[in-house]
C-alpha cells in the first residue's frame, strides 16, 4: 500500500492523502483583492487530487506585500473574494488553506518576470519597508528598511491576528503563518538581519519573540480544532547550518508549546550569498525528519522532491508527513493522479481524472480515428 496514498488527520482535518500545494504566488491581485483568475486557479489544482491546497502568500497589511500585485487580508472587504477561493478548492475536495505573511524588507518589489528587484524610490507603485533592523537584503533589493519600533512590531502583531480572524471567515481550514524566506518573521531570527539592543534582538531567545508571539496571538483567534502551521526557515546554507539548525529546532519546540501544530520546514535566505544543494534530491528530507523527531511535531517539506518514487519514500521511511509539490502541479494539474498511476495505486474515486477529461481521455484512438477531436 503506498504511504503518499494513505489520508492525514490534524486536529479535526483529514487530508485525502499526503499531497499538498504549497503556496506560490501568483502576483495577480490588485489591491489585495482576488480576480477571477484565482478561484480558476486553485479549483483546478484541487480537482487534480491534492489533499490539501495552500493559497499564496497573502499580505497582513499593505506594507506586507512582497509586490504591489500580491494578495491580502488587510482589510474585511477582501473576505468575499478569499472566499470564493476557498469554497471552490474545498467543492474541488481538497483542503483549503492559506499562507499568511508579511515581507518586511523584502517588499516593495517588482513581479520575477519584471525584474523580480526593488521597485524604484519614484515609482508611485511602491512604499517604505520595515524591518528588525535598517539593513538591506542586498543583490537586486538593496532598499535600506526602516528599523522597527515596538509600535511597529506590536501593530504587525495584530495584522496577523486580524488576518487570521479573516482566513478563517473566508472559510479555509488550514492557516500557514509565513515564518520563512527571509521575510518578516525570518529576519527578526536571524542575526544577519536582526541587530537590535531590545528585548527582540540580541540573544537567540530574544530573536525568537517576535516568532512566539505571533504564533500564541494568532492560536489565540485561530479555532482550536483547526490547524495551525508554519513555513519557518530551519537552515541557512552558509556555512554554519549545524548552528541554525539546533538553535531553529528549540524555537520550534517552544512555538509547538504555544499552540503550532505542524511546521512546513524551509530555508531561511536572508543572505543571498548561500550555497543551496540544489540538483540534489530531497536535500531538506534529512533535515525535516531531525526535526520532526526533535521538535516532536509533525512536519511538512518540499524542495527537490521530484517524482512519484521520492514523493513516496519521504512518506515511507517517516521524514516528512505530508510532501509539498508546488512546479510539478503548475505542469500538470493532475499530478497526484500521475502519481498514483506510477506507484500503482488502486483507483479510488479521487485519484481518477474528473468524468469530463476521463471520457475523452479513454476514448481517444489517435489521430484520424472517430474519437480524436
Amino acid at each position: 500500500m503506498s504511504a503518499l496514498f494513505t489520508p492525514f488527520t490534524l486536529k479535526d482535518v483529514t487530508l485525502r492523502n499526503r499531497i499538498a500545494v504549497p503556496p506560490m504566488c501568483q502576483y495577480s491581485a490588485v489591491e489585495g483583492f482576488t480576480q477571477d483568475w484565482h478561484p480558476a486557479h486553485y479549483a483546478g489544482l484541487a480537482r487534480g487530487g491534492a489533499g490539501l491546497v495552500i493559497v499564496e502568500a497573502t499580505a497582513v497589511s499593505p506594507e506586507g506585500r512582497i509586490t504591489p500585485y500580491c494578495t491580502g487580508l488587510w482589510d474585511d472587504a477582501h473576505v468575499e473574494g478569499m472566499a470564493r477561493v476557498a469554497t471552490a478548492i474545498k467543492a474541488a475536495g481538497a483542503v483549503p488553506g492559506i499562507q499568511i505573511g508579511h515581507a518586511g524588507r523584502k517588499a516593495s518589489a517588482n513581479r520575477p518576470w519584471e525584474g523580480d528587484d526593488h521597485l524604484p524610490a519614484d515609482d508611485p507603485r511602491g512604499w517604505e519597508t520595515i524591518a528588525p533592523s535598517a539593513i538591506a537584503f542586498g543583490g537586486g533589493l538593496p532598499q535600506v528598511p526602516r528599523e522597527m519600533t515596538r509600535e511597529d512590531i506590536a501593530r504587525v502583531q495584530a495584522d496577523f491576528v486580524s488576518a487570521a480572524r479573516r482566513a478563517r471567515e473566508a472559510g479555509f481550514e488550514w492557516l500557514e503563518l509565513h515564518f520563512a524566506h527571509g521575510y518578516l518573521a525570518q529576519s527578526f531570527f536571524s542575526a544577519y538581519s536582526n541587530q537590535r539592543d531590545d528585548a527582540y534582538g540580541g540573544s537567540v531567545d530574544n530573536r525568537g519573540r517576535f516568532l512566539r508571539e505571533t504564533v500564541e496571538a494568532v492560536r489565540a483567534v485561530w479555532p482550536e480544532h483547526l490547524p495551525l502551521t508554519a513555513r519557518f526557515g530551519v537552515i541557512e546554507y552558509d556555512g554554519h547550518e549545524e548552528q541554525t539548525l539546533a538553535e531553529s529546532i528549540d524555537l520550534v519546540r517552544q512555538m509547538r508549546e504555544r499552540g503550532l501544530d505542524l511546521l512546513n520546514v524551509s530555508m531561511n535566505f536572508v543572505i543571498p550569498q548561500v550555497k543551496v544543494p540544489w540538483g540534489t534530491p530531497a536535500f531538506l528530507a534529512p533535515v525535516a525528519e531531525r526535526v520532526r523527531r526533535e521538535a516532536g511535531l509533525p512536519v511538512a517539506s518540499g524542495w527537490c522532491i521530484d517524482g512519484a518514487d521520492a514523493a513516496e519514500s519521504v512518506i515511507a521511511r517517516g521524514q516528512m508527513d505530508v510532501v509539498m509539490i508546488g512546479r510539478a502541479h503548475l505542469a500538470n494539474p493532475h499530478y497526484p493522479y500521475a502519481l498514483a498511476q506510477t506507484l500503482g495505486v488502486e483507483q479510488p474515486a479521487w485519484t481518477t481524472l474528473p468524468a469530463p477529461y476521463a471520457y475523452w481521455l479513454s476514448r481517444y484512438r489517435g489521430p484520424g480515428t472517430a474519437s480524436a477531436q
